[in-house]
C-alpha cells in the first residue's frame, strides 16, 4: 500500500520541521508533498527528500479558495499514484495510538471500505513550566492537550475529493448517506499553540495577511490573531482536567458520530463542538510527534 502525505506552507518553519519528521519516519520522505506559498531556499533545508512546489505569493485575495483549489488539484492528481493521500495543514501531525496500531500506515490500511478518514483532533499546548521545545518528537515535551471538535478534520483519502472547511464537499444527491468514518485510536496533533516562540512568529503572519488589501482575505481569527491566541490559552487554563482515558473516550463518542451535513455547500464534516475539559497523553505517544 502506498500513502503519501501532502501540505502548504509559509514560513512556520518549526512546524513543518516537526510535520517532515513525523511523517518521514512513518511513510518515507520520498513520500511526502510540500506547495511553498512563495520562493523560500528554508524549506528545501527542512524538507531535504520531499517534493517541493513553489507557487507565487503576490496576492492574498479569496486566499482560502484559491488555496484549496490548488491543493485539490494536487491532491486529485497524487491520488491517481497513491492509494491514500493524508493532506493537513503544516502545524497538524496525523498520529495513532501505539496500542491498537504498530505504525501509521497500519492504522489507515484497515479502512478500504470507506473513501475518507476523519482524525480524531485536539491542540497540544504549551504551559508555563514547558522548557523551551528541543530537537525530537515533540510529544515527549508537550503533553497537555484539548480534543476539538474544529480540529477533528477529514485527513486522507483514497480517491479524489475535495476538502472544504475540515471536512469534505460530495455531490448533492449523496449528501445525506456519504459515509462518515473516525477510526478509533487516529488522531490528529494541531501545534499551533505547542511552541510559544514559534506562535508568536506565526501570529505576526496571520495577522499581516489577514489585514492586508483585498477581498476574500481570512477572517477575524488572522485578523486578531494575538487576541484570539490569547483567548485560547484563557480557555484551556480553566478546562478542568480528566485523565486520557475518559478524555478520550467523551471526546470519541461525541465526536465519531452525526456529522454535520450541509446543503449550502453539499459538505460532510465532523460537528465543531466545544469539549469542556483537557488531559494529556499518555507515555506510550512519546515517540511519535
Amino acid at each position: 500500500m502506498k500513502i503519501c502525505a501532502l501540505t502548504m506552507v509559509y514560513r512556520d518553519y518549526w512546524a513543518l520541521s516537526r510535520w517532515y519528521a513525523h511523517h518521514g519516519r512513518e511513510l518515507g520522505p520520498e513520500n511526502l508533498f510540500v506547495v511553498a506559498h512563495g520562493a523560500d531556499p528554508r524549506i528545501a533545508e527542512i524538507c531535504p527528500k520531499a517534493s517541493i512546489l513553489t507557487i507565487p505569493r503576490d496576492t492574498f485575495e479569496n486566499f482560502d479558495r484559491a488555496r484549496a483549489d490548488l491543493l485539490n488539484g494536487i491532491h486529485a492528481g497524487l491520488s491517481a499514484v497513491f492509494d491514500w493521500v493524508i493532506r493537513t495543514d503544516a502545524d497538524e501531525l496525523i498520529c495513532f495510538d501505539p496500542e491498537l496500531y504498530a505504525s501509521l500506515p497500519a492504522a489507515i490500511a484497515g479502512n478500504a471500505e470507506v473513501p475518507v478518514l476523519t482524525a480524531l483532533g485536539f491542540d497540544l499546548v504549551e504551559q508555563q513550566a514547558d522548557a523551551p521545545v528541543a530537537d525530537g518528537p515533540v510529544f515527549a515535551q508537550r503533553r497537555h492537550l484539548a480534543f476539538s471538535g474544529h480540529y477533528s478534520k477529514a485527513v486522507a483519502s483514497r480517491r479524489p475529493i475535495d476538502f472544504v472547511l475540515h471536512g469534505v464537499r460530495v455531490a448533492p444527491r449523496r449528501l445525506a448517506e456519504f459515509p462518515f468514518h473516525m477510526p478509533r485510536g487516529l488522531y490528529l496533533a494541531h501545534l499551533k499553540y505547542a511552541n510559544g516562540a514559534a506562535l508568536r512568529e506565526a501570529t505576526q503572519v496571520r495577522m499581516e495577511v489577514g489585514n492586508a488589501e483585498g477581498k476574500g482575505l481570512p477572517g477575524a481569527g488572522w485578523q486578531a490573531a494575538d487576541v484570539d491566541a490569547e483567548k485560547f490559552h484563557e480557555t484551556f487554563a480553566a478546562k478542568p482536567v480528566l485523565p486520557w482515558d475518559k478524555a478520550e473516550a467523551k471526546a470519541f463518542a461525541a465526536l465519531s458520530v452525526k456529522p454535520s451535513r450541509t446543503e449550502r455547500f453539499s459538505l460532510v464534516k465532523t460537528r465543531a463542538l466545544k469539549l469542556p475539559y483537557r488531559t494529556a497523553l499518555p507515555e506510550r505517544f512519546f515517540q511519535q510527534g
